[in-house]
């Protein structure tokens, strides 16, 4: 039987009272002994309500505060988790109330809320737990309300509306149908094909002179990049014309990068169709047509992989935050003890502390490029100890860094898997729902999905 600690009230004379009120509890197999000066302590709970009322109740009074009642045995039988329950009595001997481990954060606010405990009660440790919880529940709420919005078909819509949903889908959602499926893979293909023909185009072997005897990509690498770019630029403006939220969608930062991807061609376009020379001019469109390498970010918007490096990117700040302050407080203090031993030697290298700031960038990243180097023993052990220094620096964050990633790539994985499976649930009920009511046979709204429909879920598969 599991015991808490028995505490004792006084009366006005100072001897201690008996604990003449008491209630026996079965829960879910396991009995307990309670006593009503502990319970009482808070009130408002179902087994404070229990107790004043075991007294000069009736049977079915009490029968409304539990499952059943042994008049006999004056014991009440509850259908309850007792491994929750004896977190729920920590609440009436220390004050506050710790989820065991192993437990669903959501079924035990269950618990508690059938037992009349406010969640205020909880530790602060436990309280974060659940908002975990919470959080990772109003995803799946948002994926599914997403799928539903695909699925439904509301007659309220005009058909100008229709359209622009359908094209929505199209553009966006690759698995909505066939095909947006092959227009993803096509824009992917291209985007490749335009990365490479950019590197390509570089090759000085295979790049031609212009009237002007300028070296210029070859014609046939020319025809591949326009055709690109007339892809991505139909692909932009129906995506804008689709999207609801014009606003959003330009200030986007994938759609900020779609831009950046071909407003070089275009104003390389307008700069030689009005024939300017000048030199100032000529480094603008050699510096935009560099900018091209934005396209290659275009890649994050059909994979999943470098959509869950960037999220795990943004969520490793800190990490990213701390190796760099190691970083530099390594640079700094390496480079300026460097030039301060290697000062002496007439043949240095380091002939002032910023040039001493480059060696220390690359000894400290271990790159070592060997254009700069040490020439007196303690300058070597000085280098020795920043290669060292280096890796702690760097090797420490990057563990960390990698199981964010992996955090954050399974979560997505998680999530999709887990939204599918209430799209399915949810399915299930509506046909039964519908068996047993033939007048309503709709697929389930997107309110139940805020509403109830994850949240039940969760805590009955737990």
């Amino acid at each position: 039987m599991w015991e808490f600690p028995l505490t004792c009230s006084s009366d006005s004379n100072g001897s201690e009272a008996s604990e003449e009120t008491e209630i026996s509890v079965n829960i879910g197999g396991v009995k307990h002994i309670l006593y009503g000066d502990v319970l009482n302590r808070y009130p408002e709970t179902r087994l404070a309500e229990l107790v004043n009322r075991a007294t000069d109740s009736t049977h079915e009074d009490l029968c409304a505060l539990c499952d059943d009642y042994d008049d006999l045995k004056r014991e009440f039988y509850f259908d309850r988790d007792p491994e929750a329950f004896k977190s729920i009595l920590e609440l009436y001997y220390y004050g506050e109330i710790h989820m065991k481990r192993g437990i669903c954060p959501m079924r035990f606010m269950k618990e508690m809320d059938y037992w009349g405990i406010d969640a205020e009660y909880l530790d602060e440790c436990c309280i974060s737990s659940l908002n975990e919880v919470q959080t990772e529940l109003a995803e799946i709420a948002e994926k599914v309300k997403t799928i539903l919005d695909d699925l439904e078909d509301d007659v309220r819509v005009t058909r100008g509306q229709k359209c622009q949903a359908f094209l929505w889908k199209l553009m966006e959602k690759p698995e909505s149908s066939l095909a947006a499926g092959v227009i993803a893979v096509v824009s992917f293909v291209l985007i490749l094909l335009s990365s490479v023909v950019m590197c390509v185009g570089t090759i000085p072997e295979l790049q031609v002179q212009d009237a002007k005897g300028n070296l210029v990509e070859h014609r046939a690498l020319e025809s591949i990049e326009t055709a690109c770019i007339i892809w991505f630029t139909l692909e932009c403006i129906l995506r804008f014309v689709s999207s609801s939220n014009k606003l959003h969608f330009v200030f986007s930062f994938m759609n900020i990068v779609d831009f950046l991807a071909i407003m070089p061609y275009y104003v390389v376009l307008i700069l030689g169709a009005a024939q300017l020379e000048l030199a100032d001019v000529q480094h603008a469109v050699q510096a935009l047509r560099i900018l091209r390498i934005a396209r290659i970010f275009k890649l994050a918007r059909h994979s999943a992989g470098l959509q869950a490096f960037a999220v795990a990117l943004k969520s490793s700040f800190k990490e990213l935050g701390l190796m760099l302050t190691y970083m530099s407080v390594g640079i700094f203090l390496f480079s300026a003890l460097m030039y301060t031993l290697e000062q002496s030697h007439p043949e240095t290298m380091f002939t002032s502390i910023p040039q001493s700031l480059w060696w220390g960038i690359i000894a400290m990243t271990t790159v070592g490029y060997g254009d700069i180097y040490p020439k007196t023993t303690l300058g070597r052990c000085n280098a020795a100890a920043s290669f060292l220094c280096g890796i702690v620096a760097i090797a420490l964050p990057v563990h960390l860094i990698i199981n964010n990633f992996v955090i954050v790539y399974s979560k997505q994985r998680v999530l999709e898997t887990t939204a599918k499976h209430e799209i399915e649930l949810m399915a299930l009920r509506a046909k039964n729902e519908a068996q047993e009511c033939p007048e309503s046979t709709k697929m389930p709204s997107q309110a139940s999905v805020g509403n109830s429909s994850v949240w039940d879920s969760a805590g009955a598969s737990a």
